[in-house]
């Protein structure tokens, strides 16, 4: 399942042909909550808008209801799930432009980020849902990441905690990005949910760099990084 991606940055948009470039900042890496690009038609219009990373972000999850996540959804089970079944259901289908993502492998025995993309090519789309929200500074968009079955993938399964189910998010091909946005119903859309091959794709161990220790500021008592 992936919670942490690298957006595609503005320069590699042509390869999302006639999606404008997009005109908001956002991270080099996302992680839940943040601000990324998704693609989608609206009213047959190509657009490239921001939105958060998980498809009920925390400030909409209600009081006294514990914190879950919403960055990834199971293709087996997205017309029943609650957290998923609307989007599912309207065809609110997006693509989301990325260069790599990331996914912890425990073949060390210890979690190792690695980066995994497609080889050939600096970016790729990633089949997702969005959802709309009314926020008091106006309507706000989420998305979440589809995600399946990867248990006999050659580069996939080896990915996650030995003993948890092994998962892929959907890699599309750049000639069903169309296609995908316009499915015309569910079960159309599902055709699309299938694994990419794993001889068509890279990946490499990226650990994340040391964190900085904590230094005491003796001017103020606090600790500061």
């Amino acid at each position: 399942m992936c919670t942490n991606y690298e957006p595609a940055q503005s320069d590699l948009f042509e390869a999302f042909t006639d999606f404008p470039v997009p005109n908001f900042d956002y991270r080099r890496e996302t992680y839940k909550d943040y601000v990324a690009p998704i693609l989608r038609l609206k009213e047959g219009e190509k657009r490239t808008d921001p939105a958060t990373f998980g498809l009920v972000p925390r400030k909409h999850i209600p009081p006294g209801v514990k914190v879950f996540d919403t960055m990834n959804a199971r293709s087996e089970s997205i017309g029943e799930k609650r957290s998923f079944s609307g989007a599912w259901k309207k065809l609110q289908l997006c693509l989301i432009p990325c260069q790599s993502f990331f996914e912890p492998n425990y073949e060390t025995g210890k979690p190792v980020r690695w980066r995994i993309g497609v080889k050939d090519r600096p970016a790729l789309a990633i089949a997702g849902l969005w959802r709309a929200w009314e926020d008091p500074e106006g309507v706000s968009l989420s998305f979440t990441m589809l995600t399946v079955n990867a248990e006999d993938h050659p580069l996939m399964r080896r990915f996650h905690r030995p003993g948890a189910e092994k998962r892929s998010v959907v890699i599309l091909r750049p000639e069903e990005y169309d296609d995908w946005l316009g499915s015309r119903s569910t079960n159309e859309a599902r055709s699309f949910l299938n694994l990419y091959p794993a001889d068509e794709m890279r990946a490499e161990a990226y650990p994340l760099p040391p964190r900085k220790p904590k230094v005491d500021d003796s001017m103020t008592g606090s600790l500061i990084d």
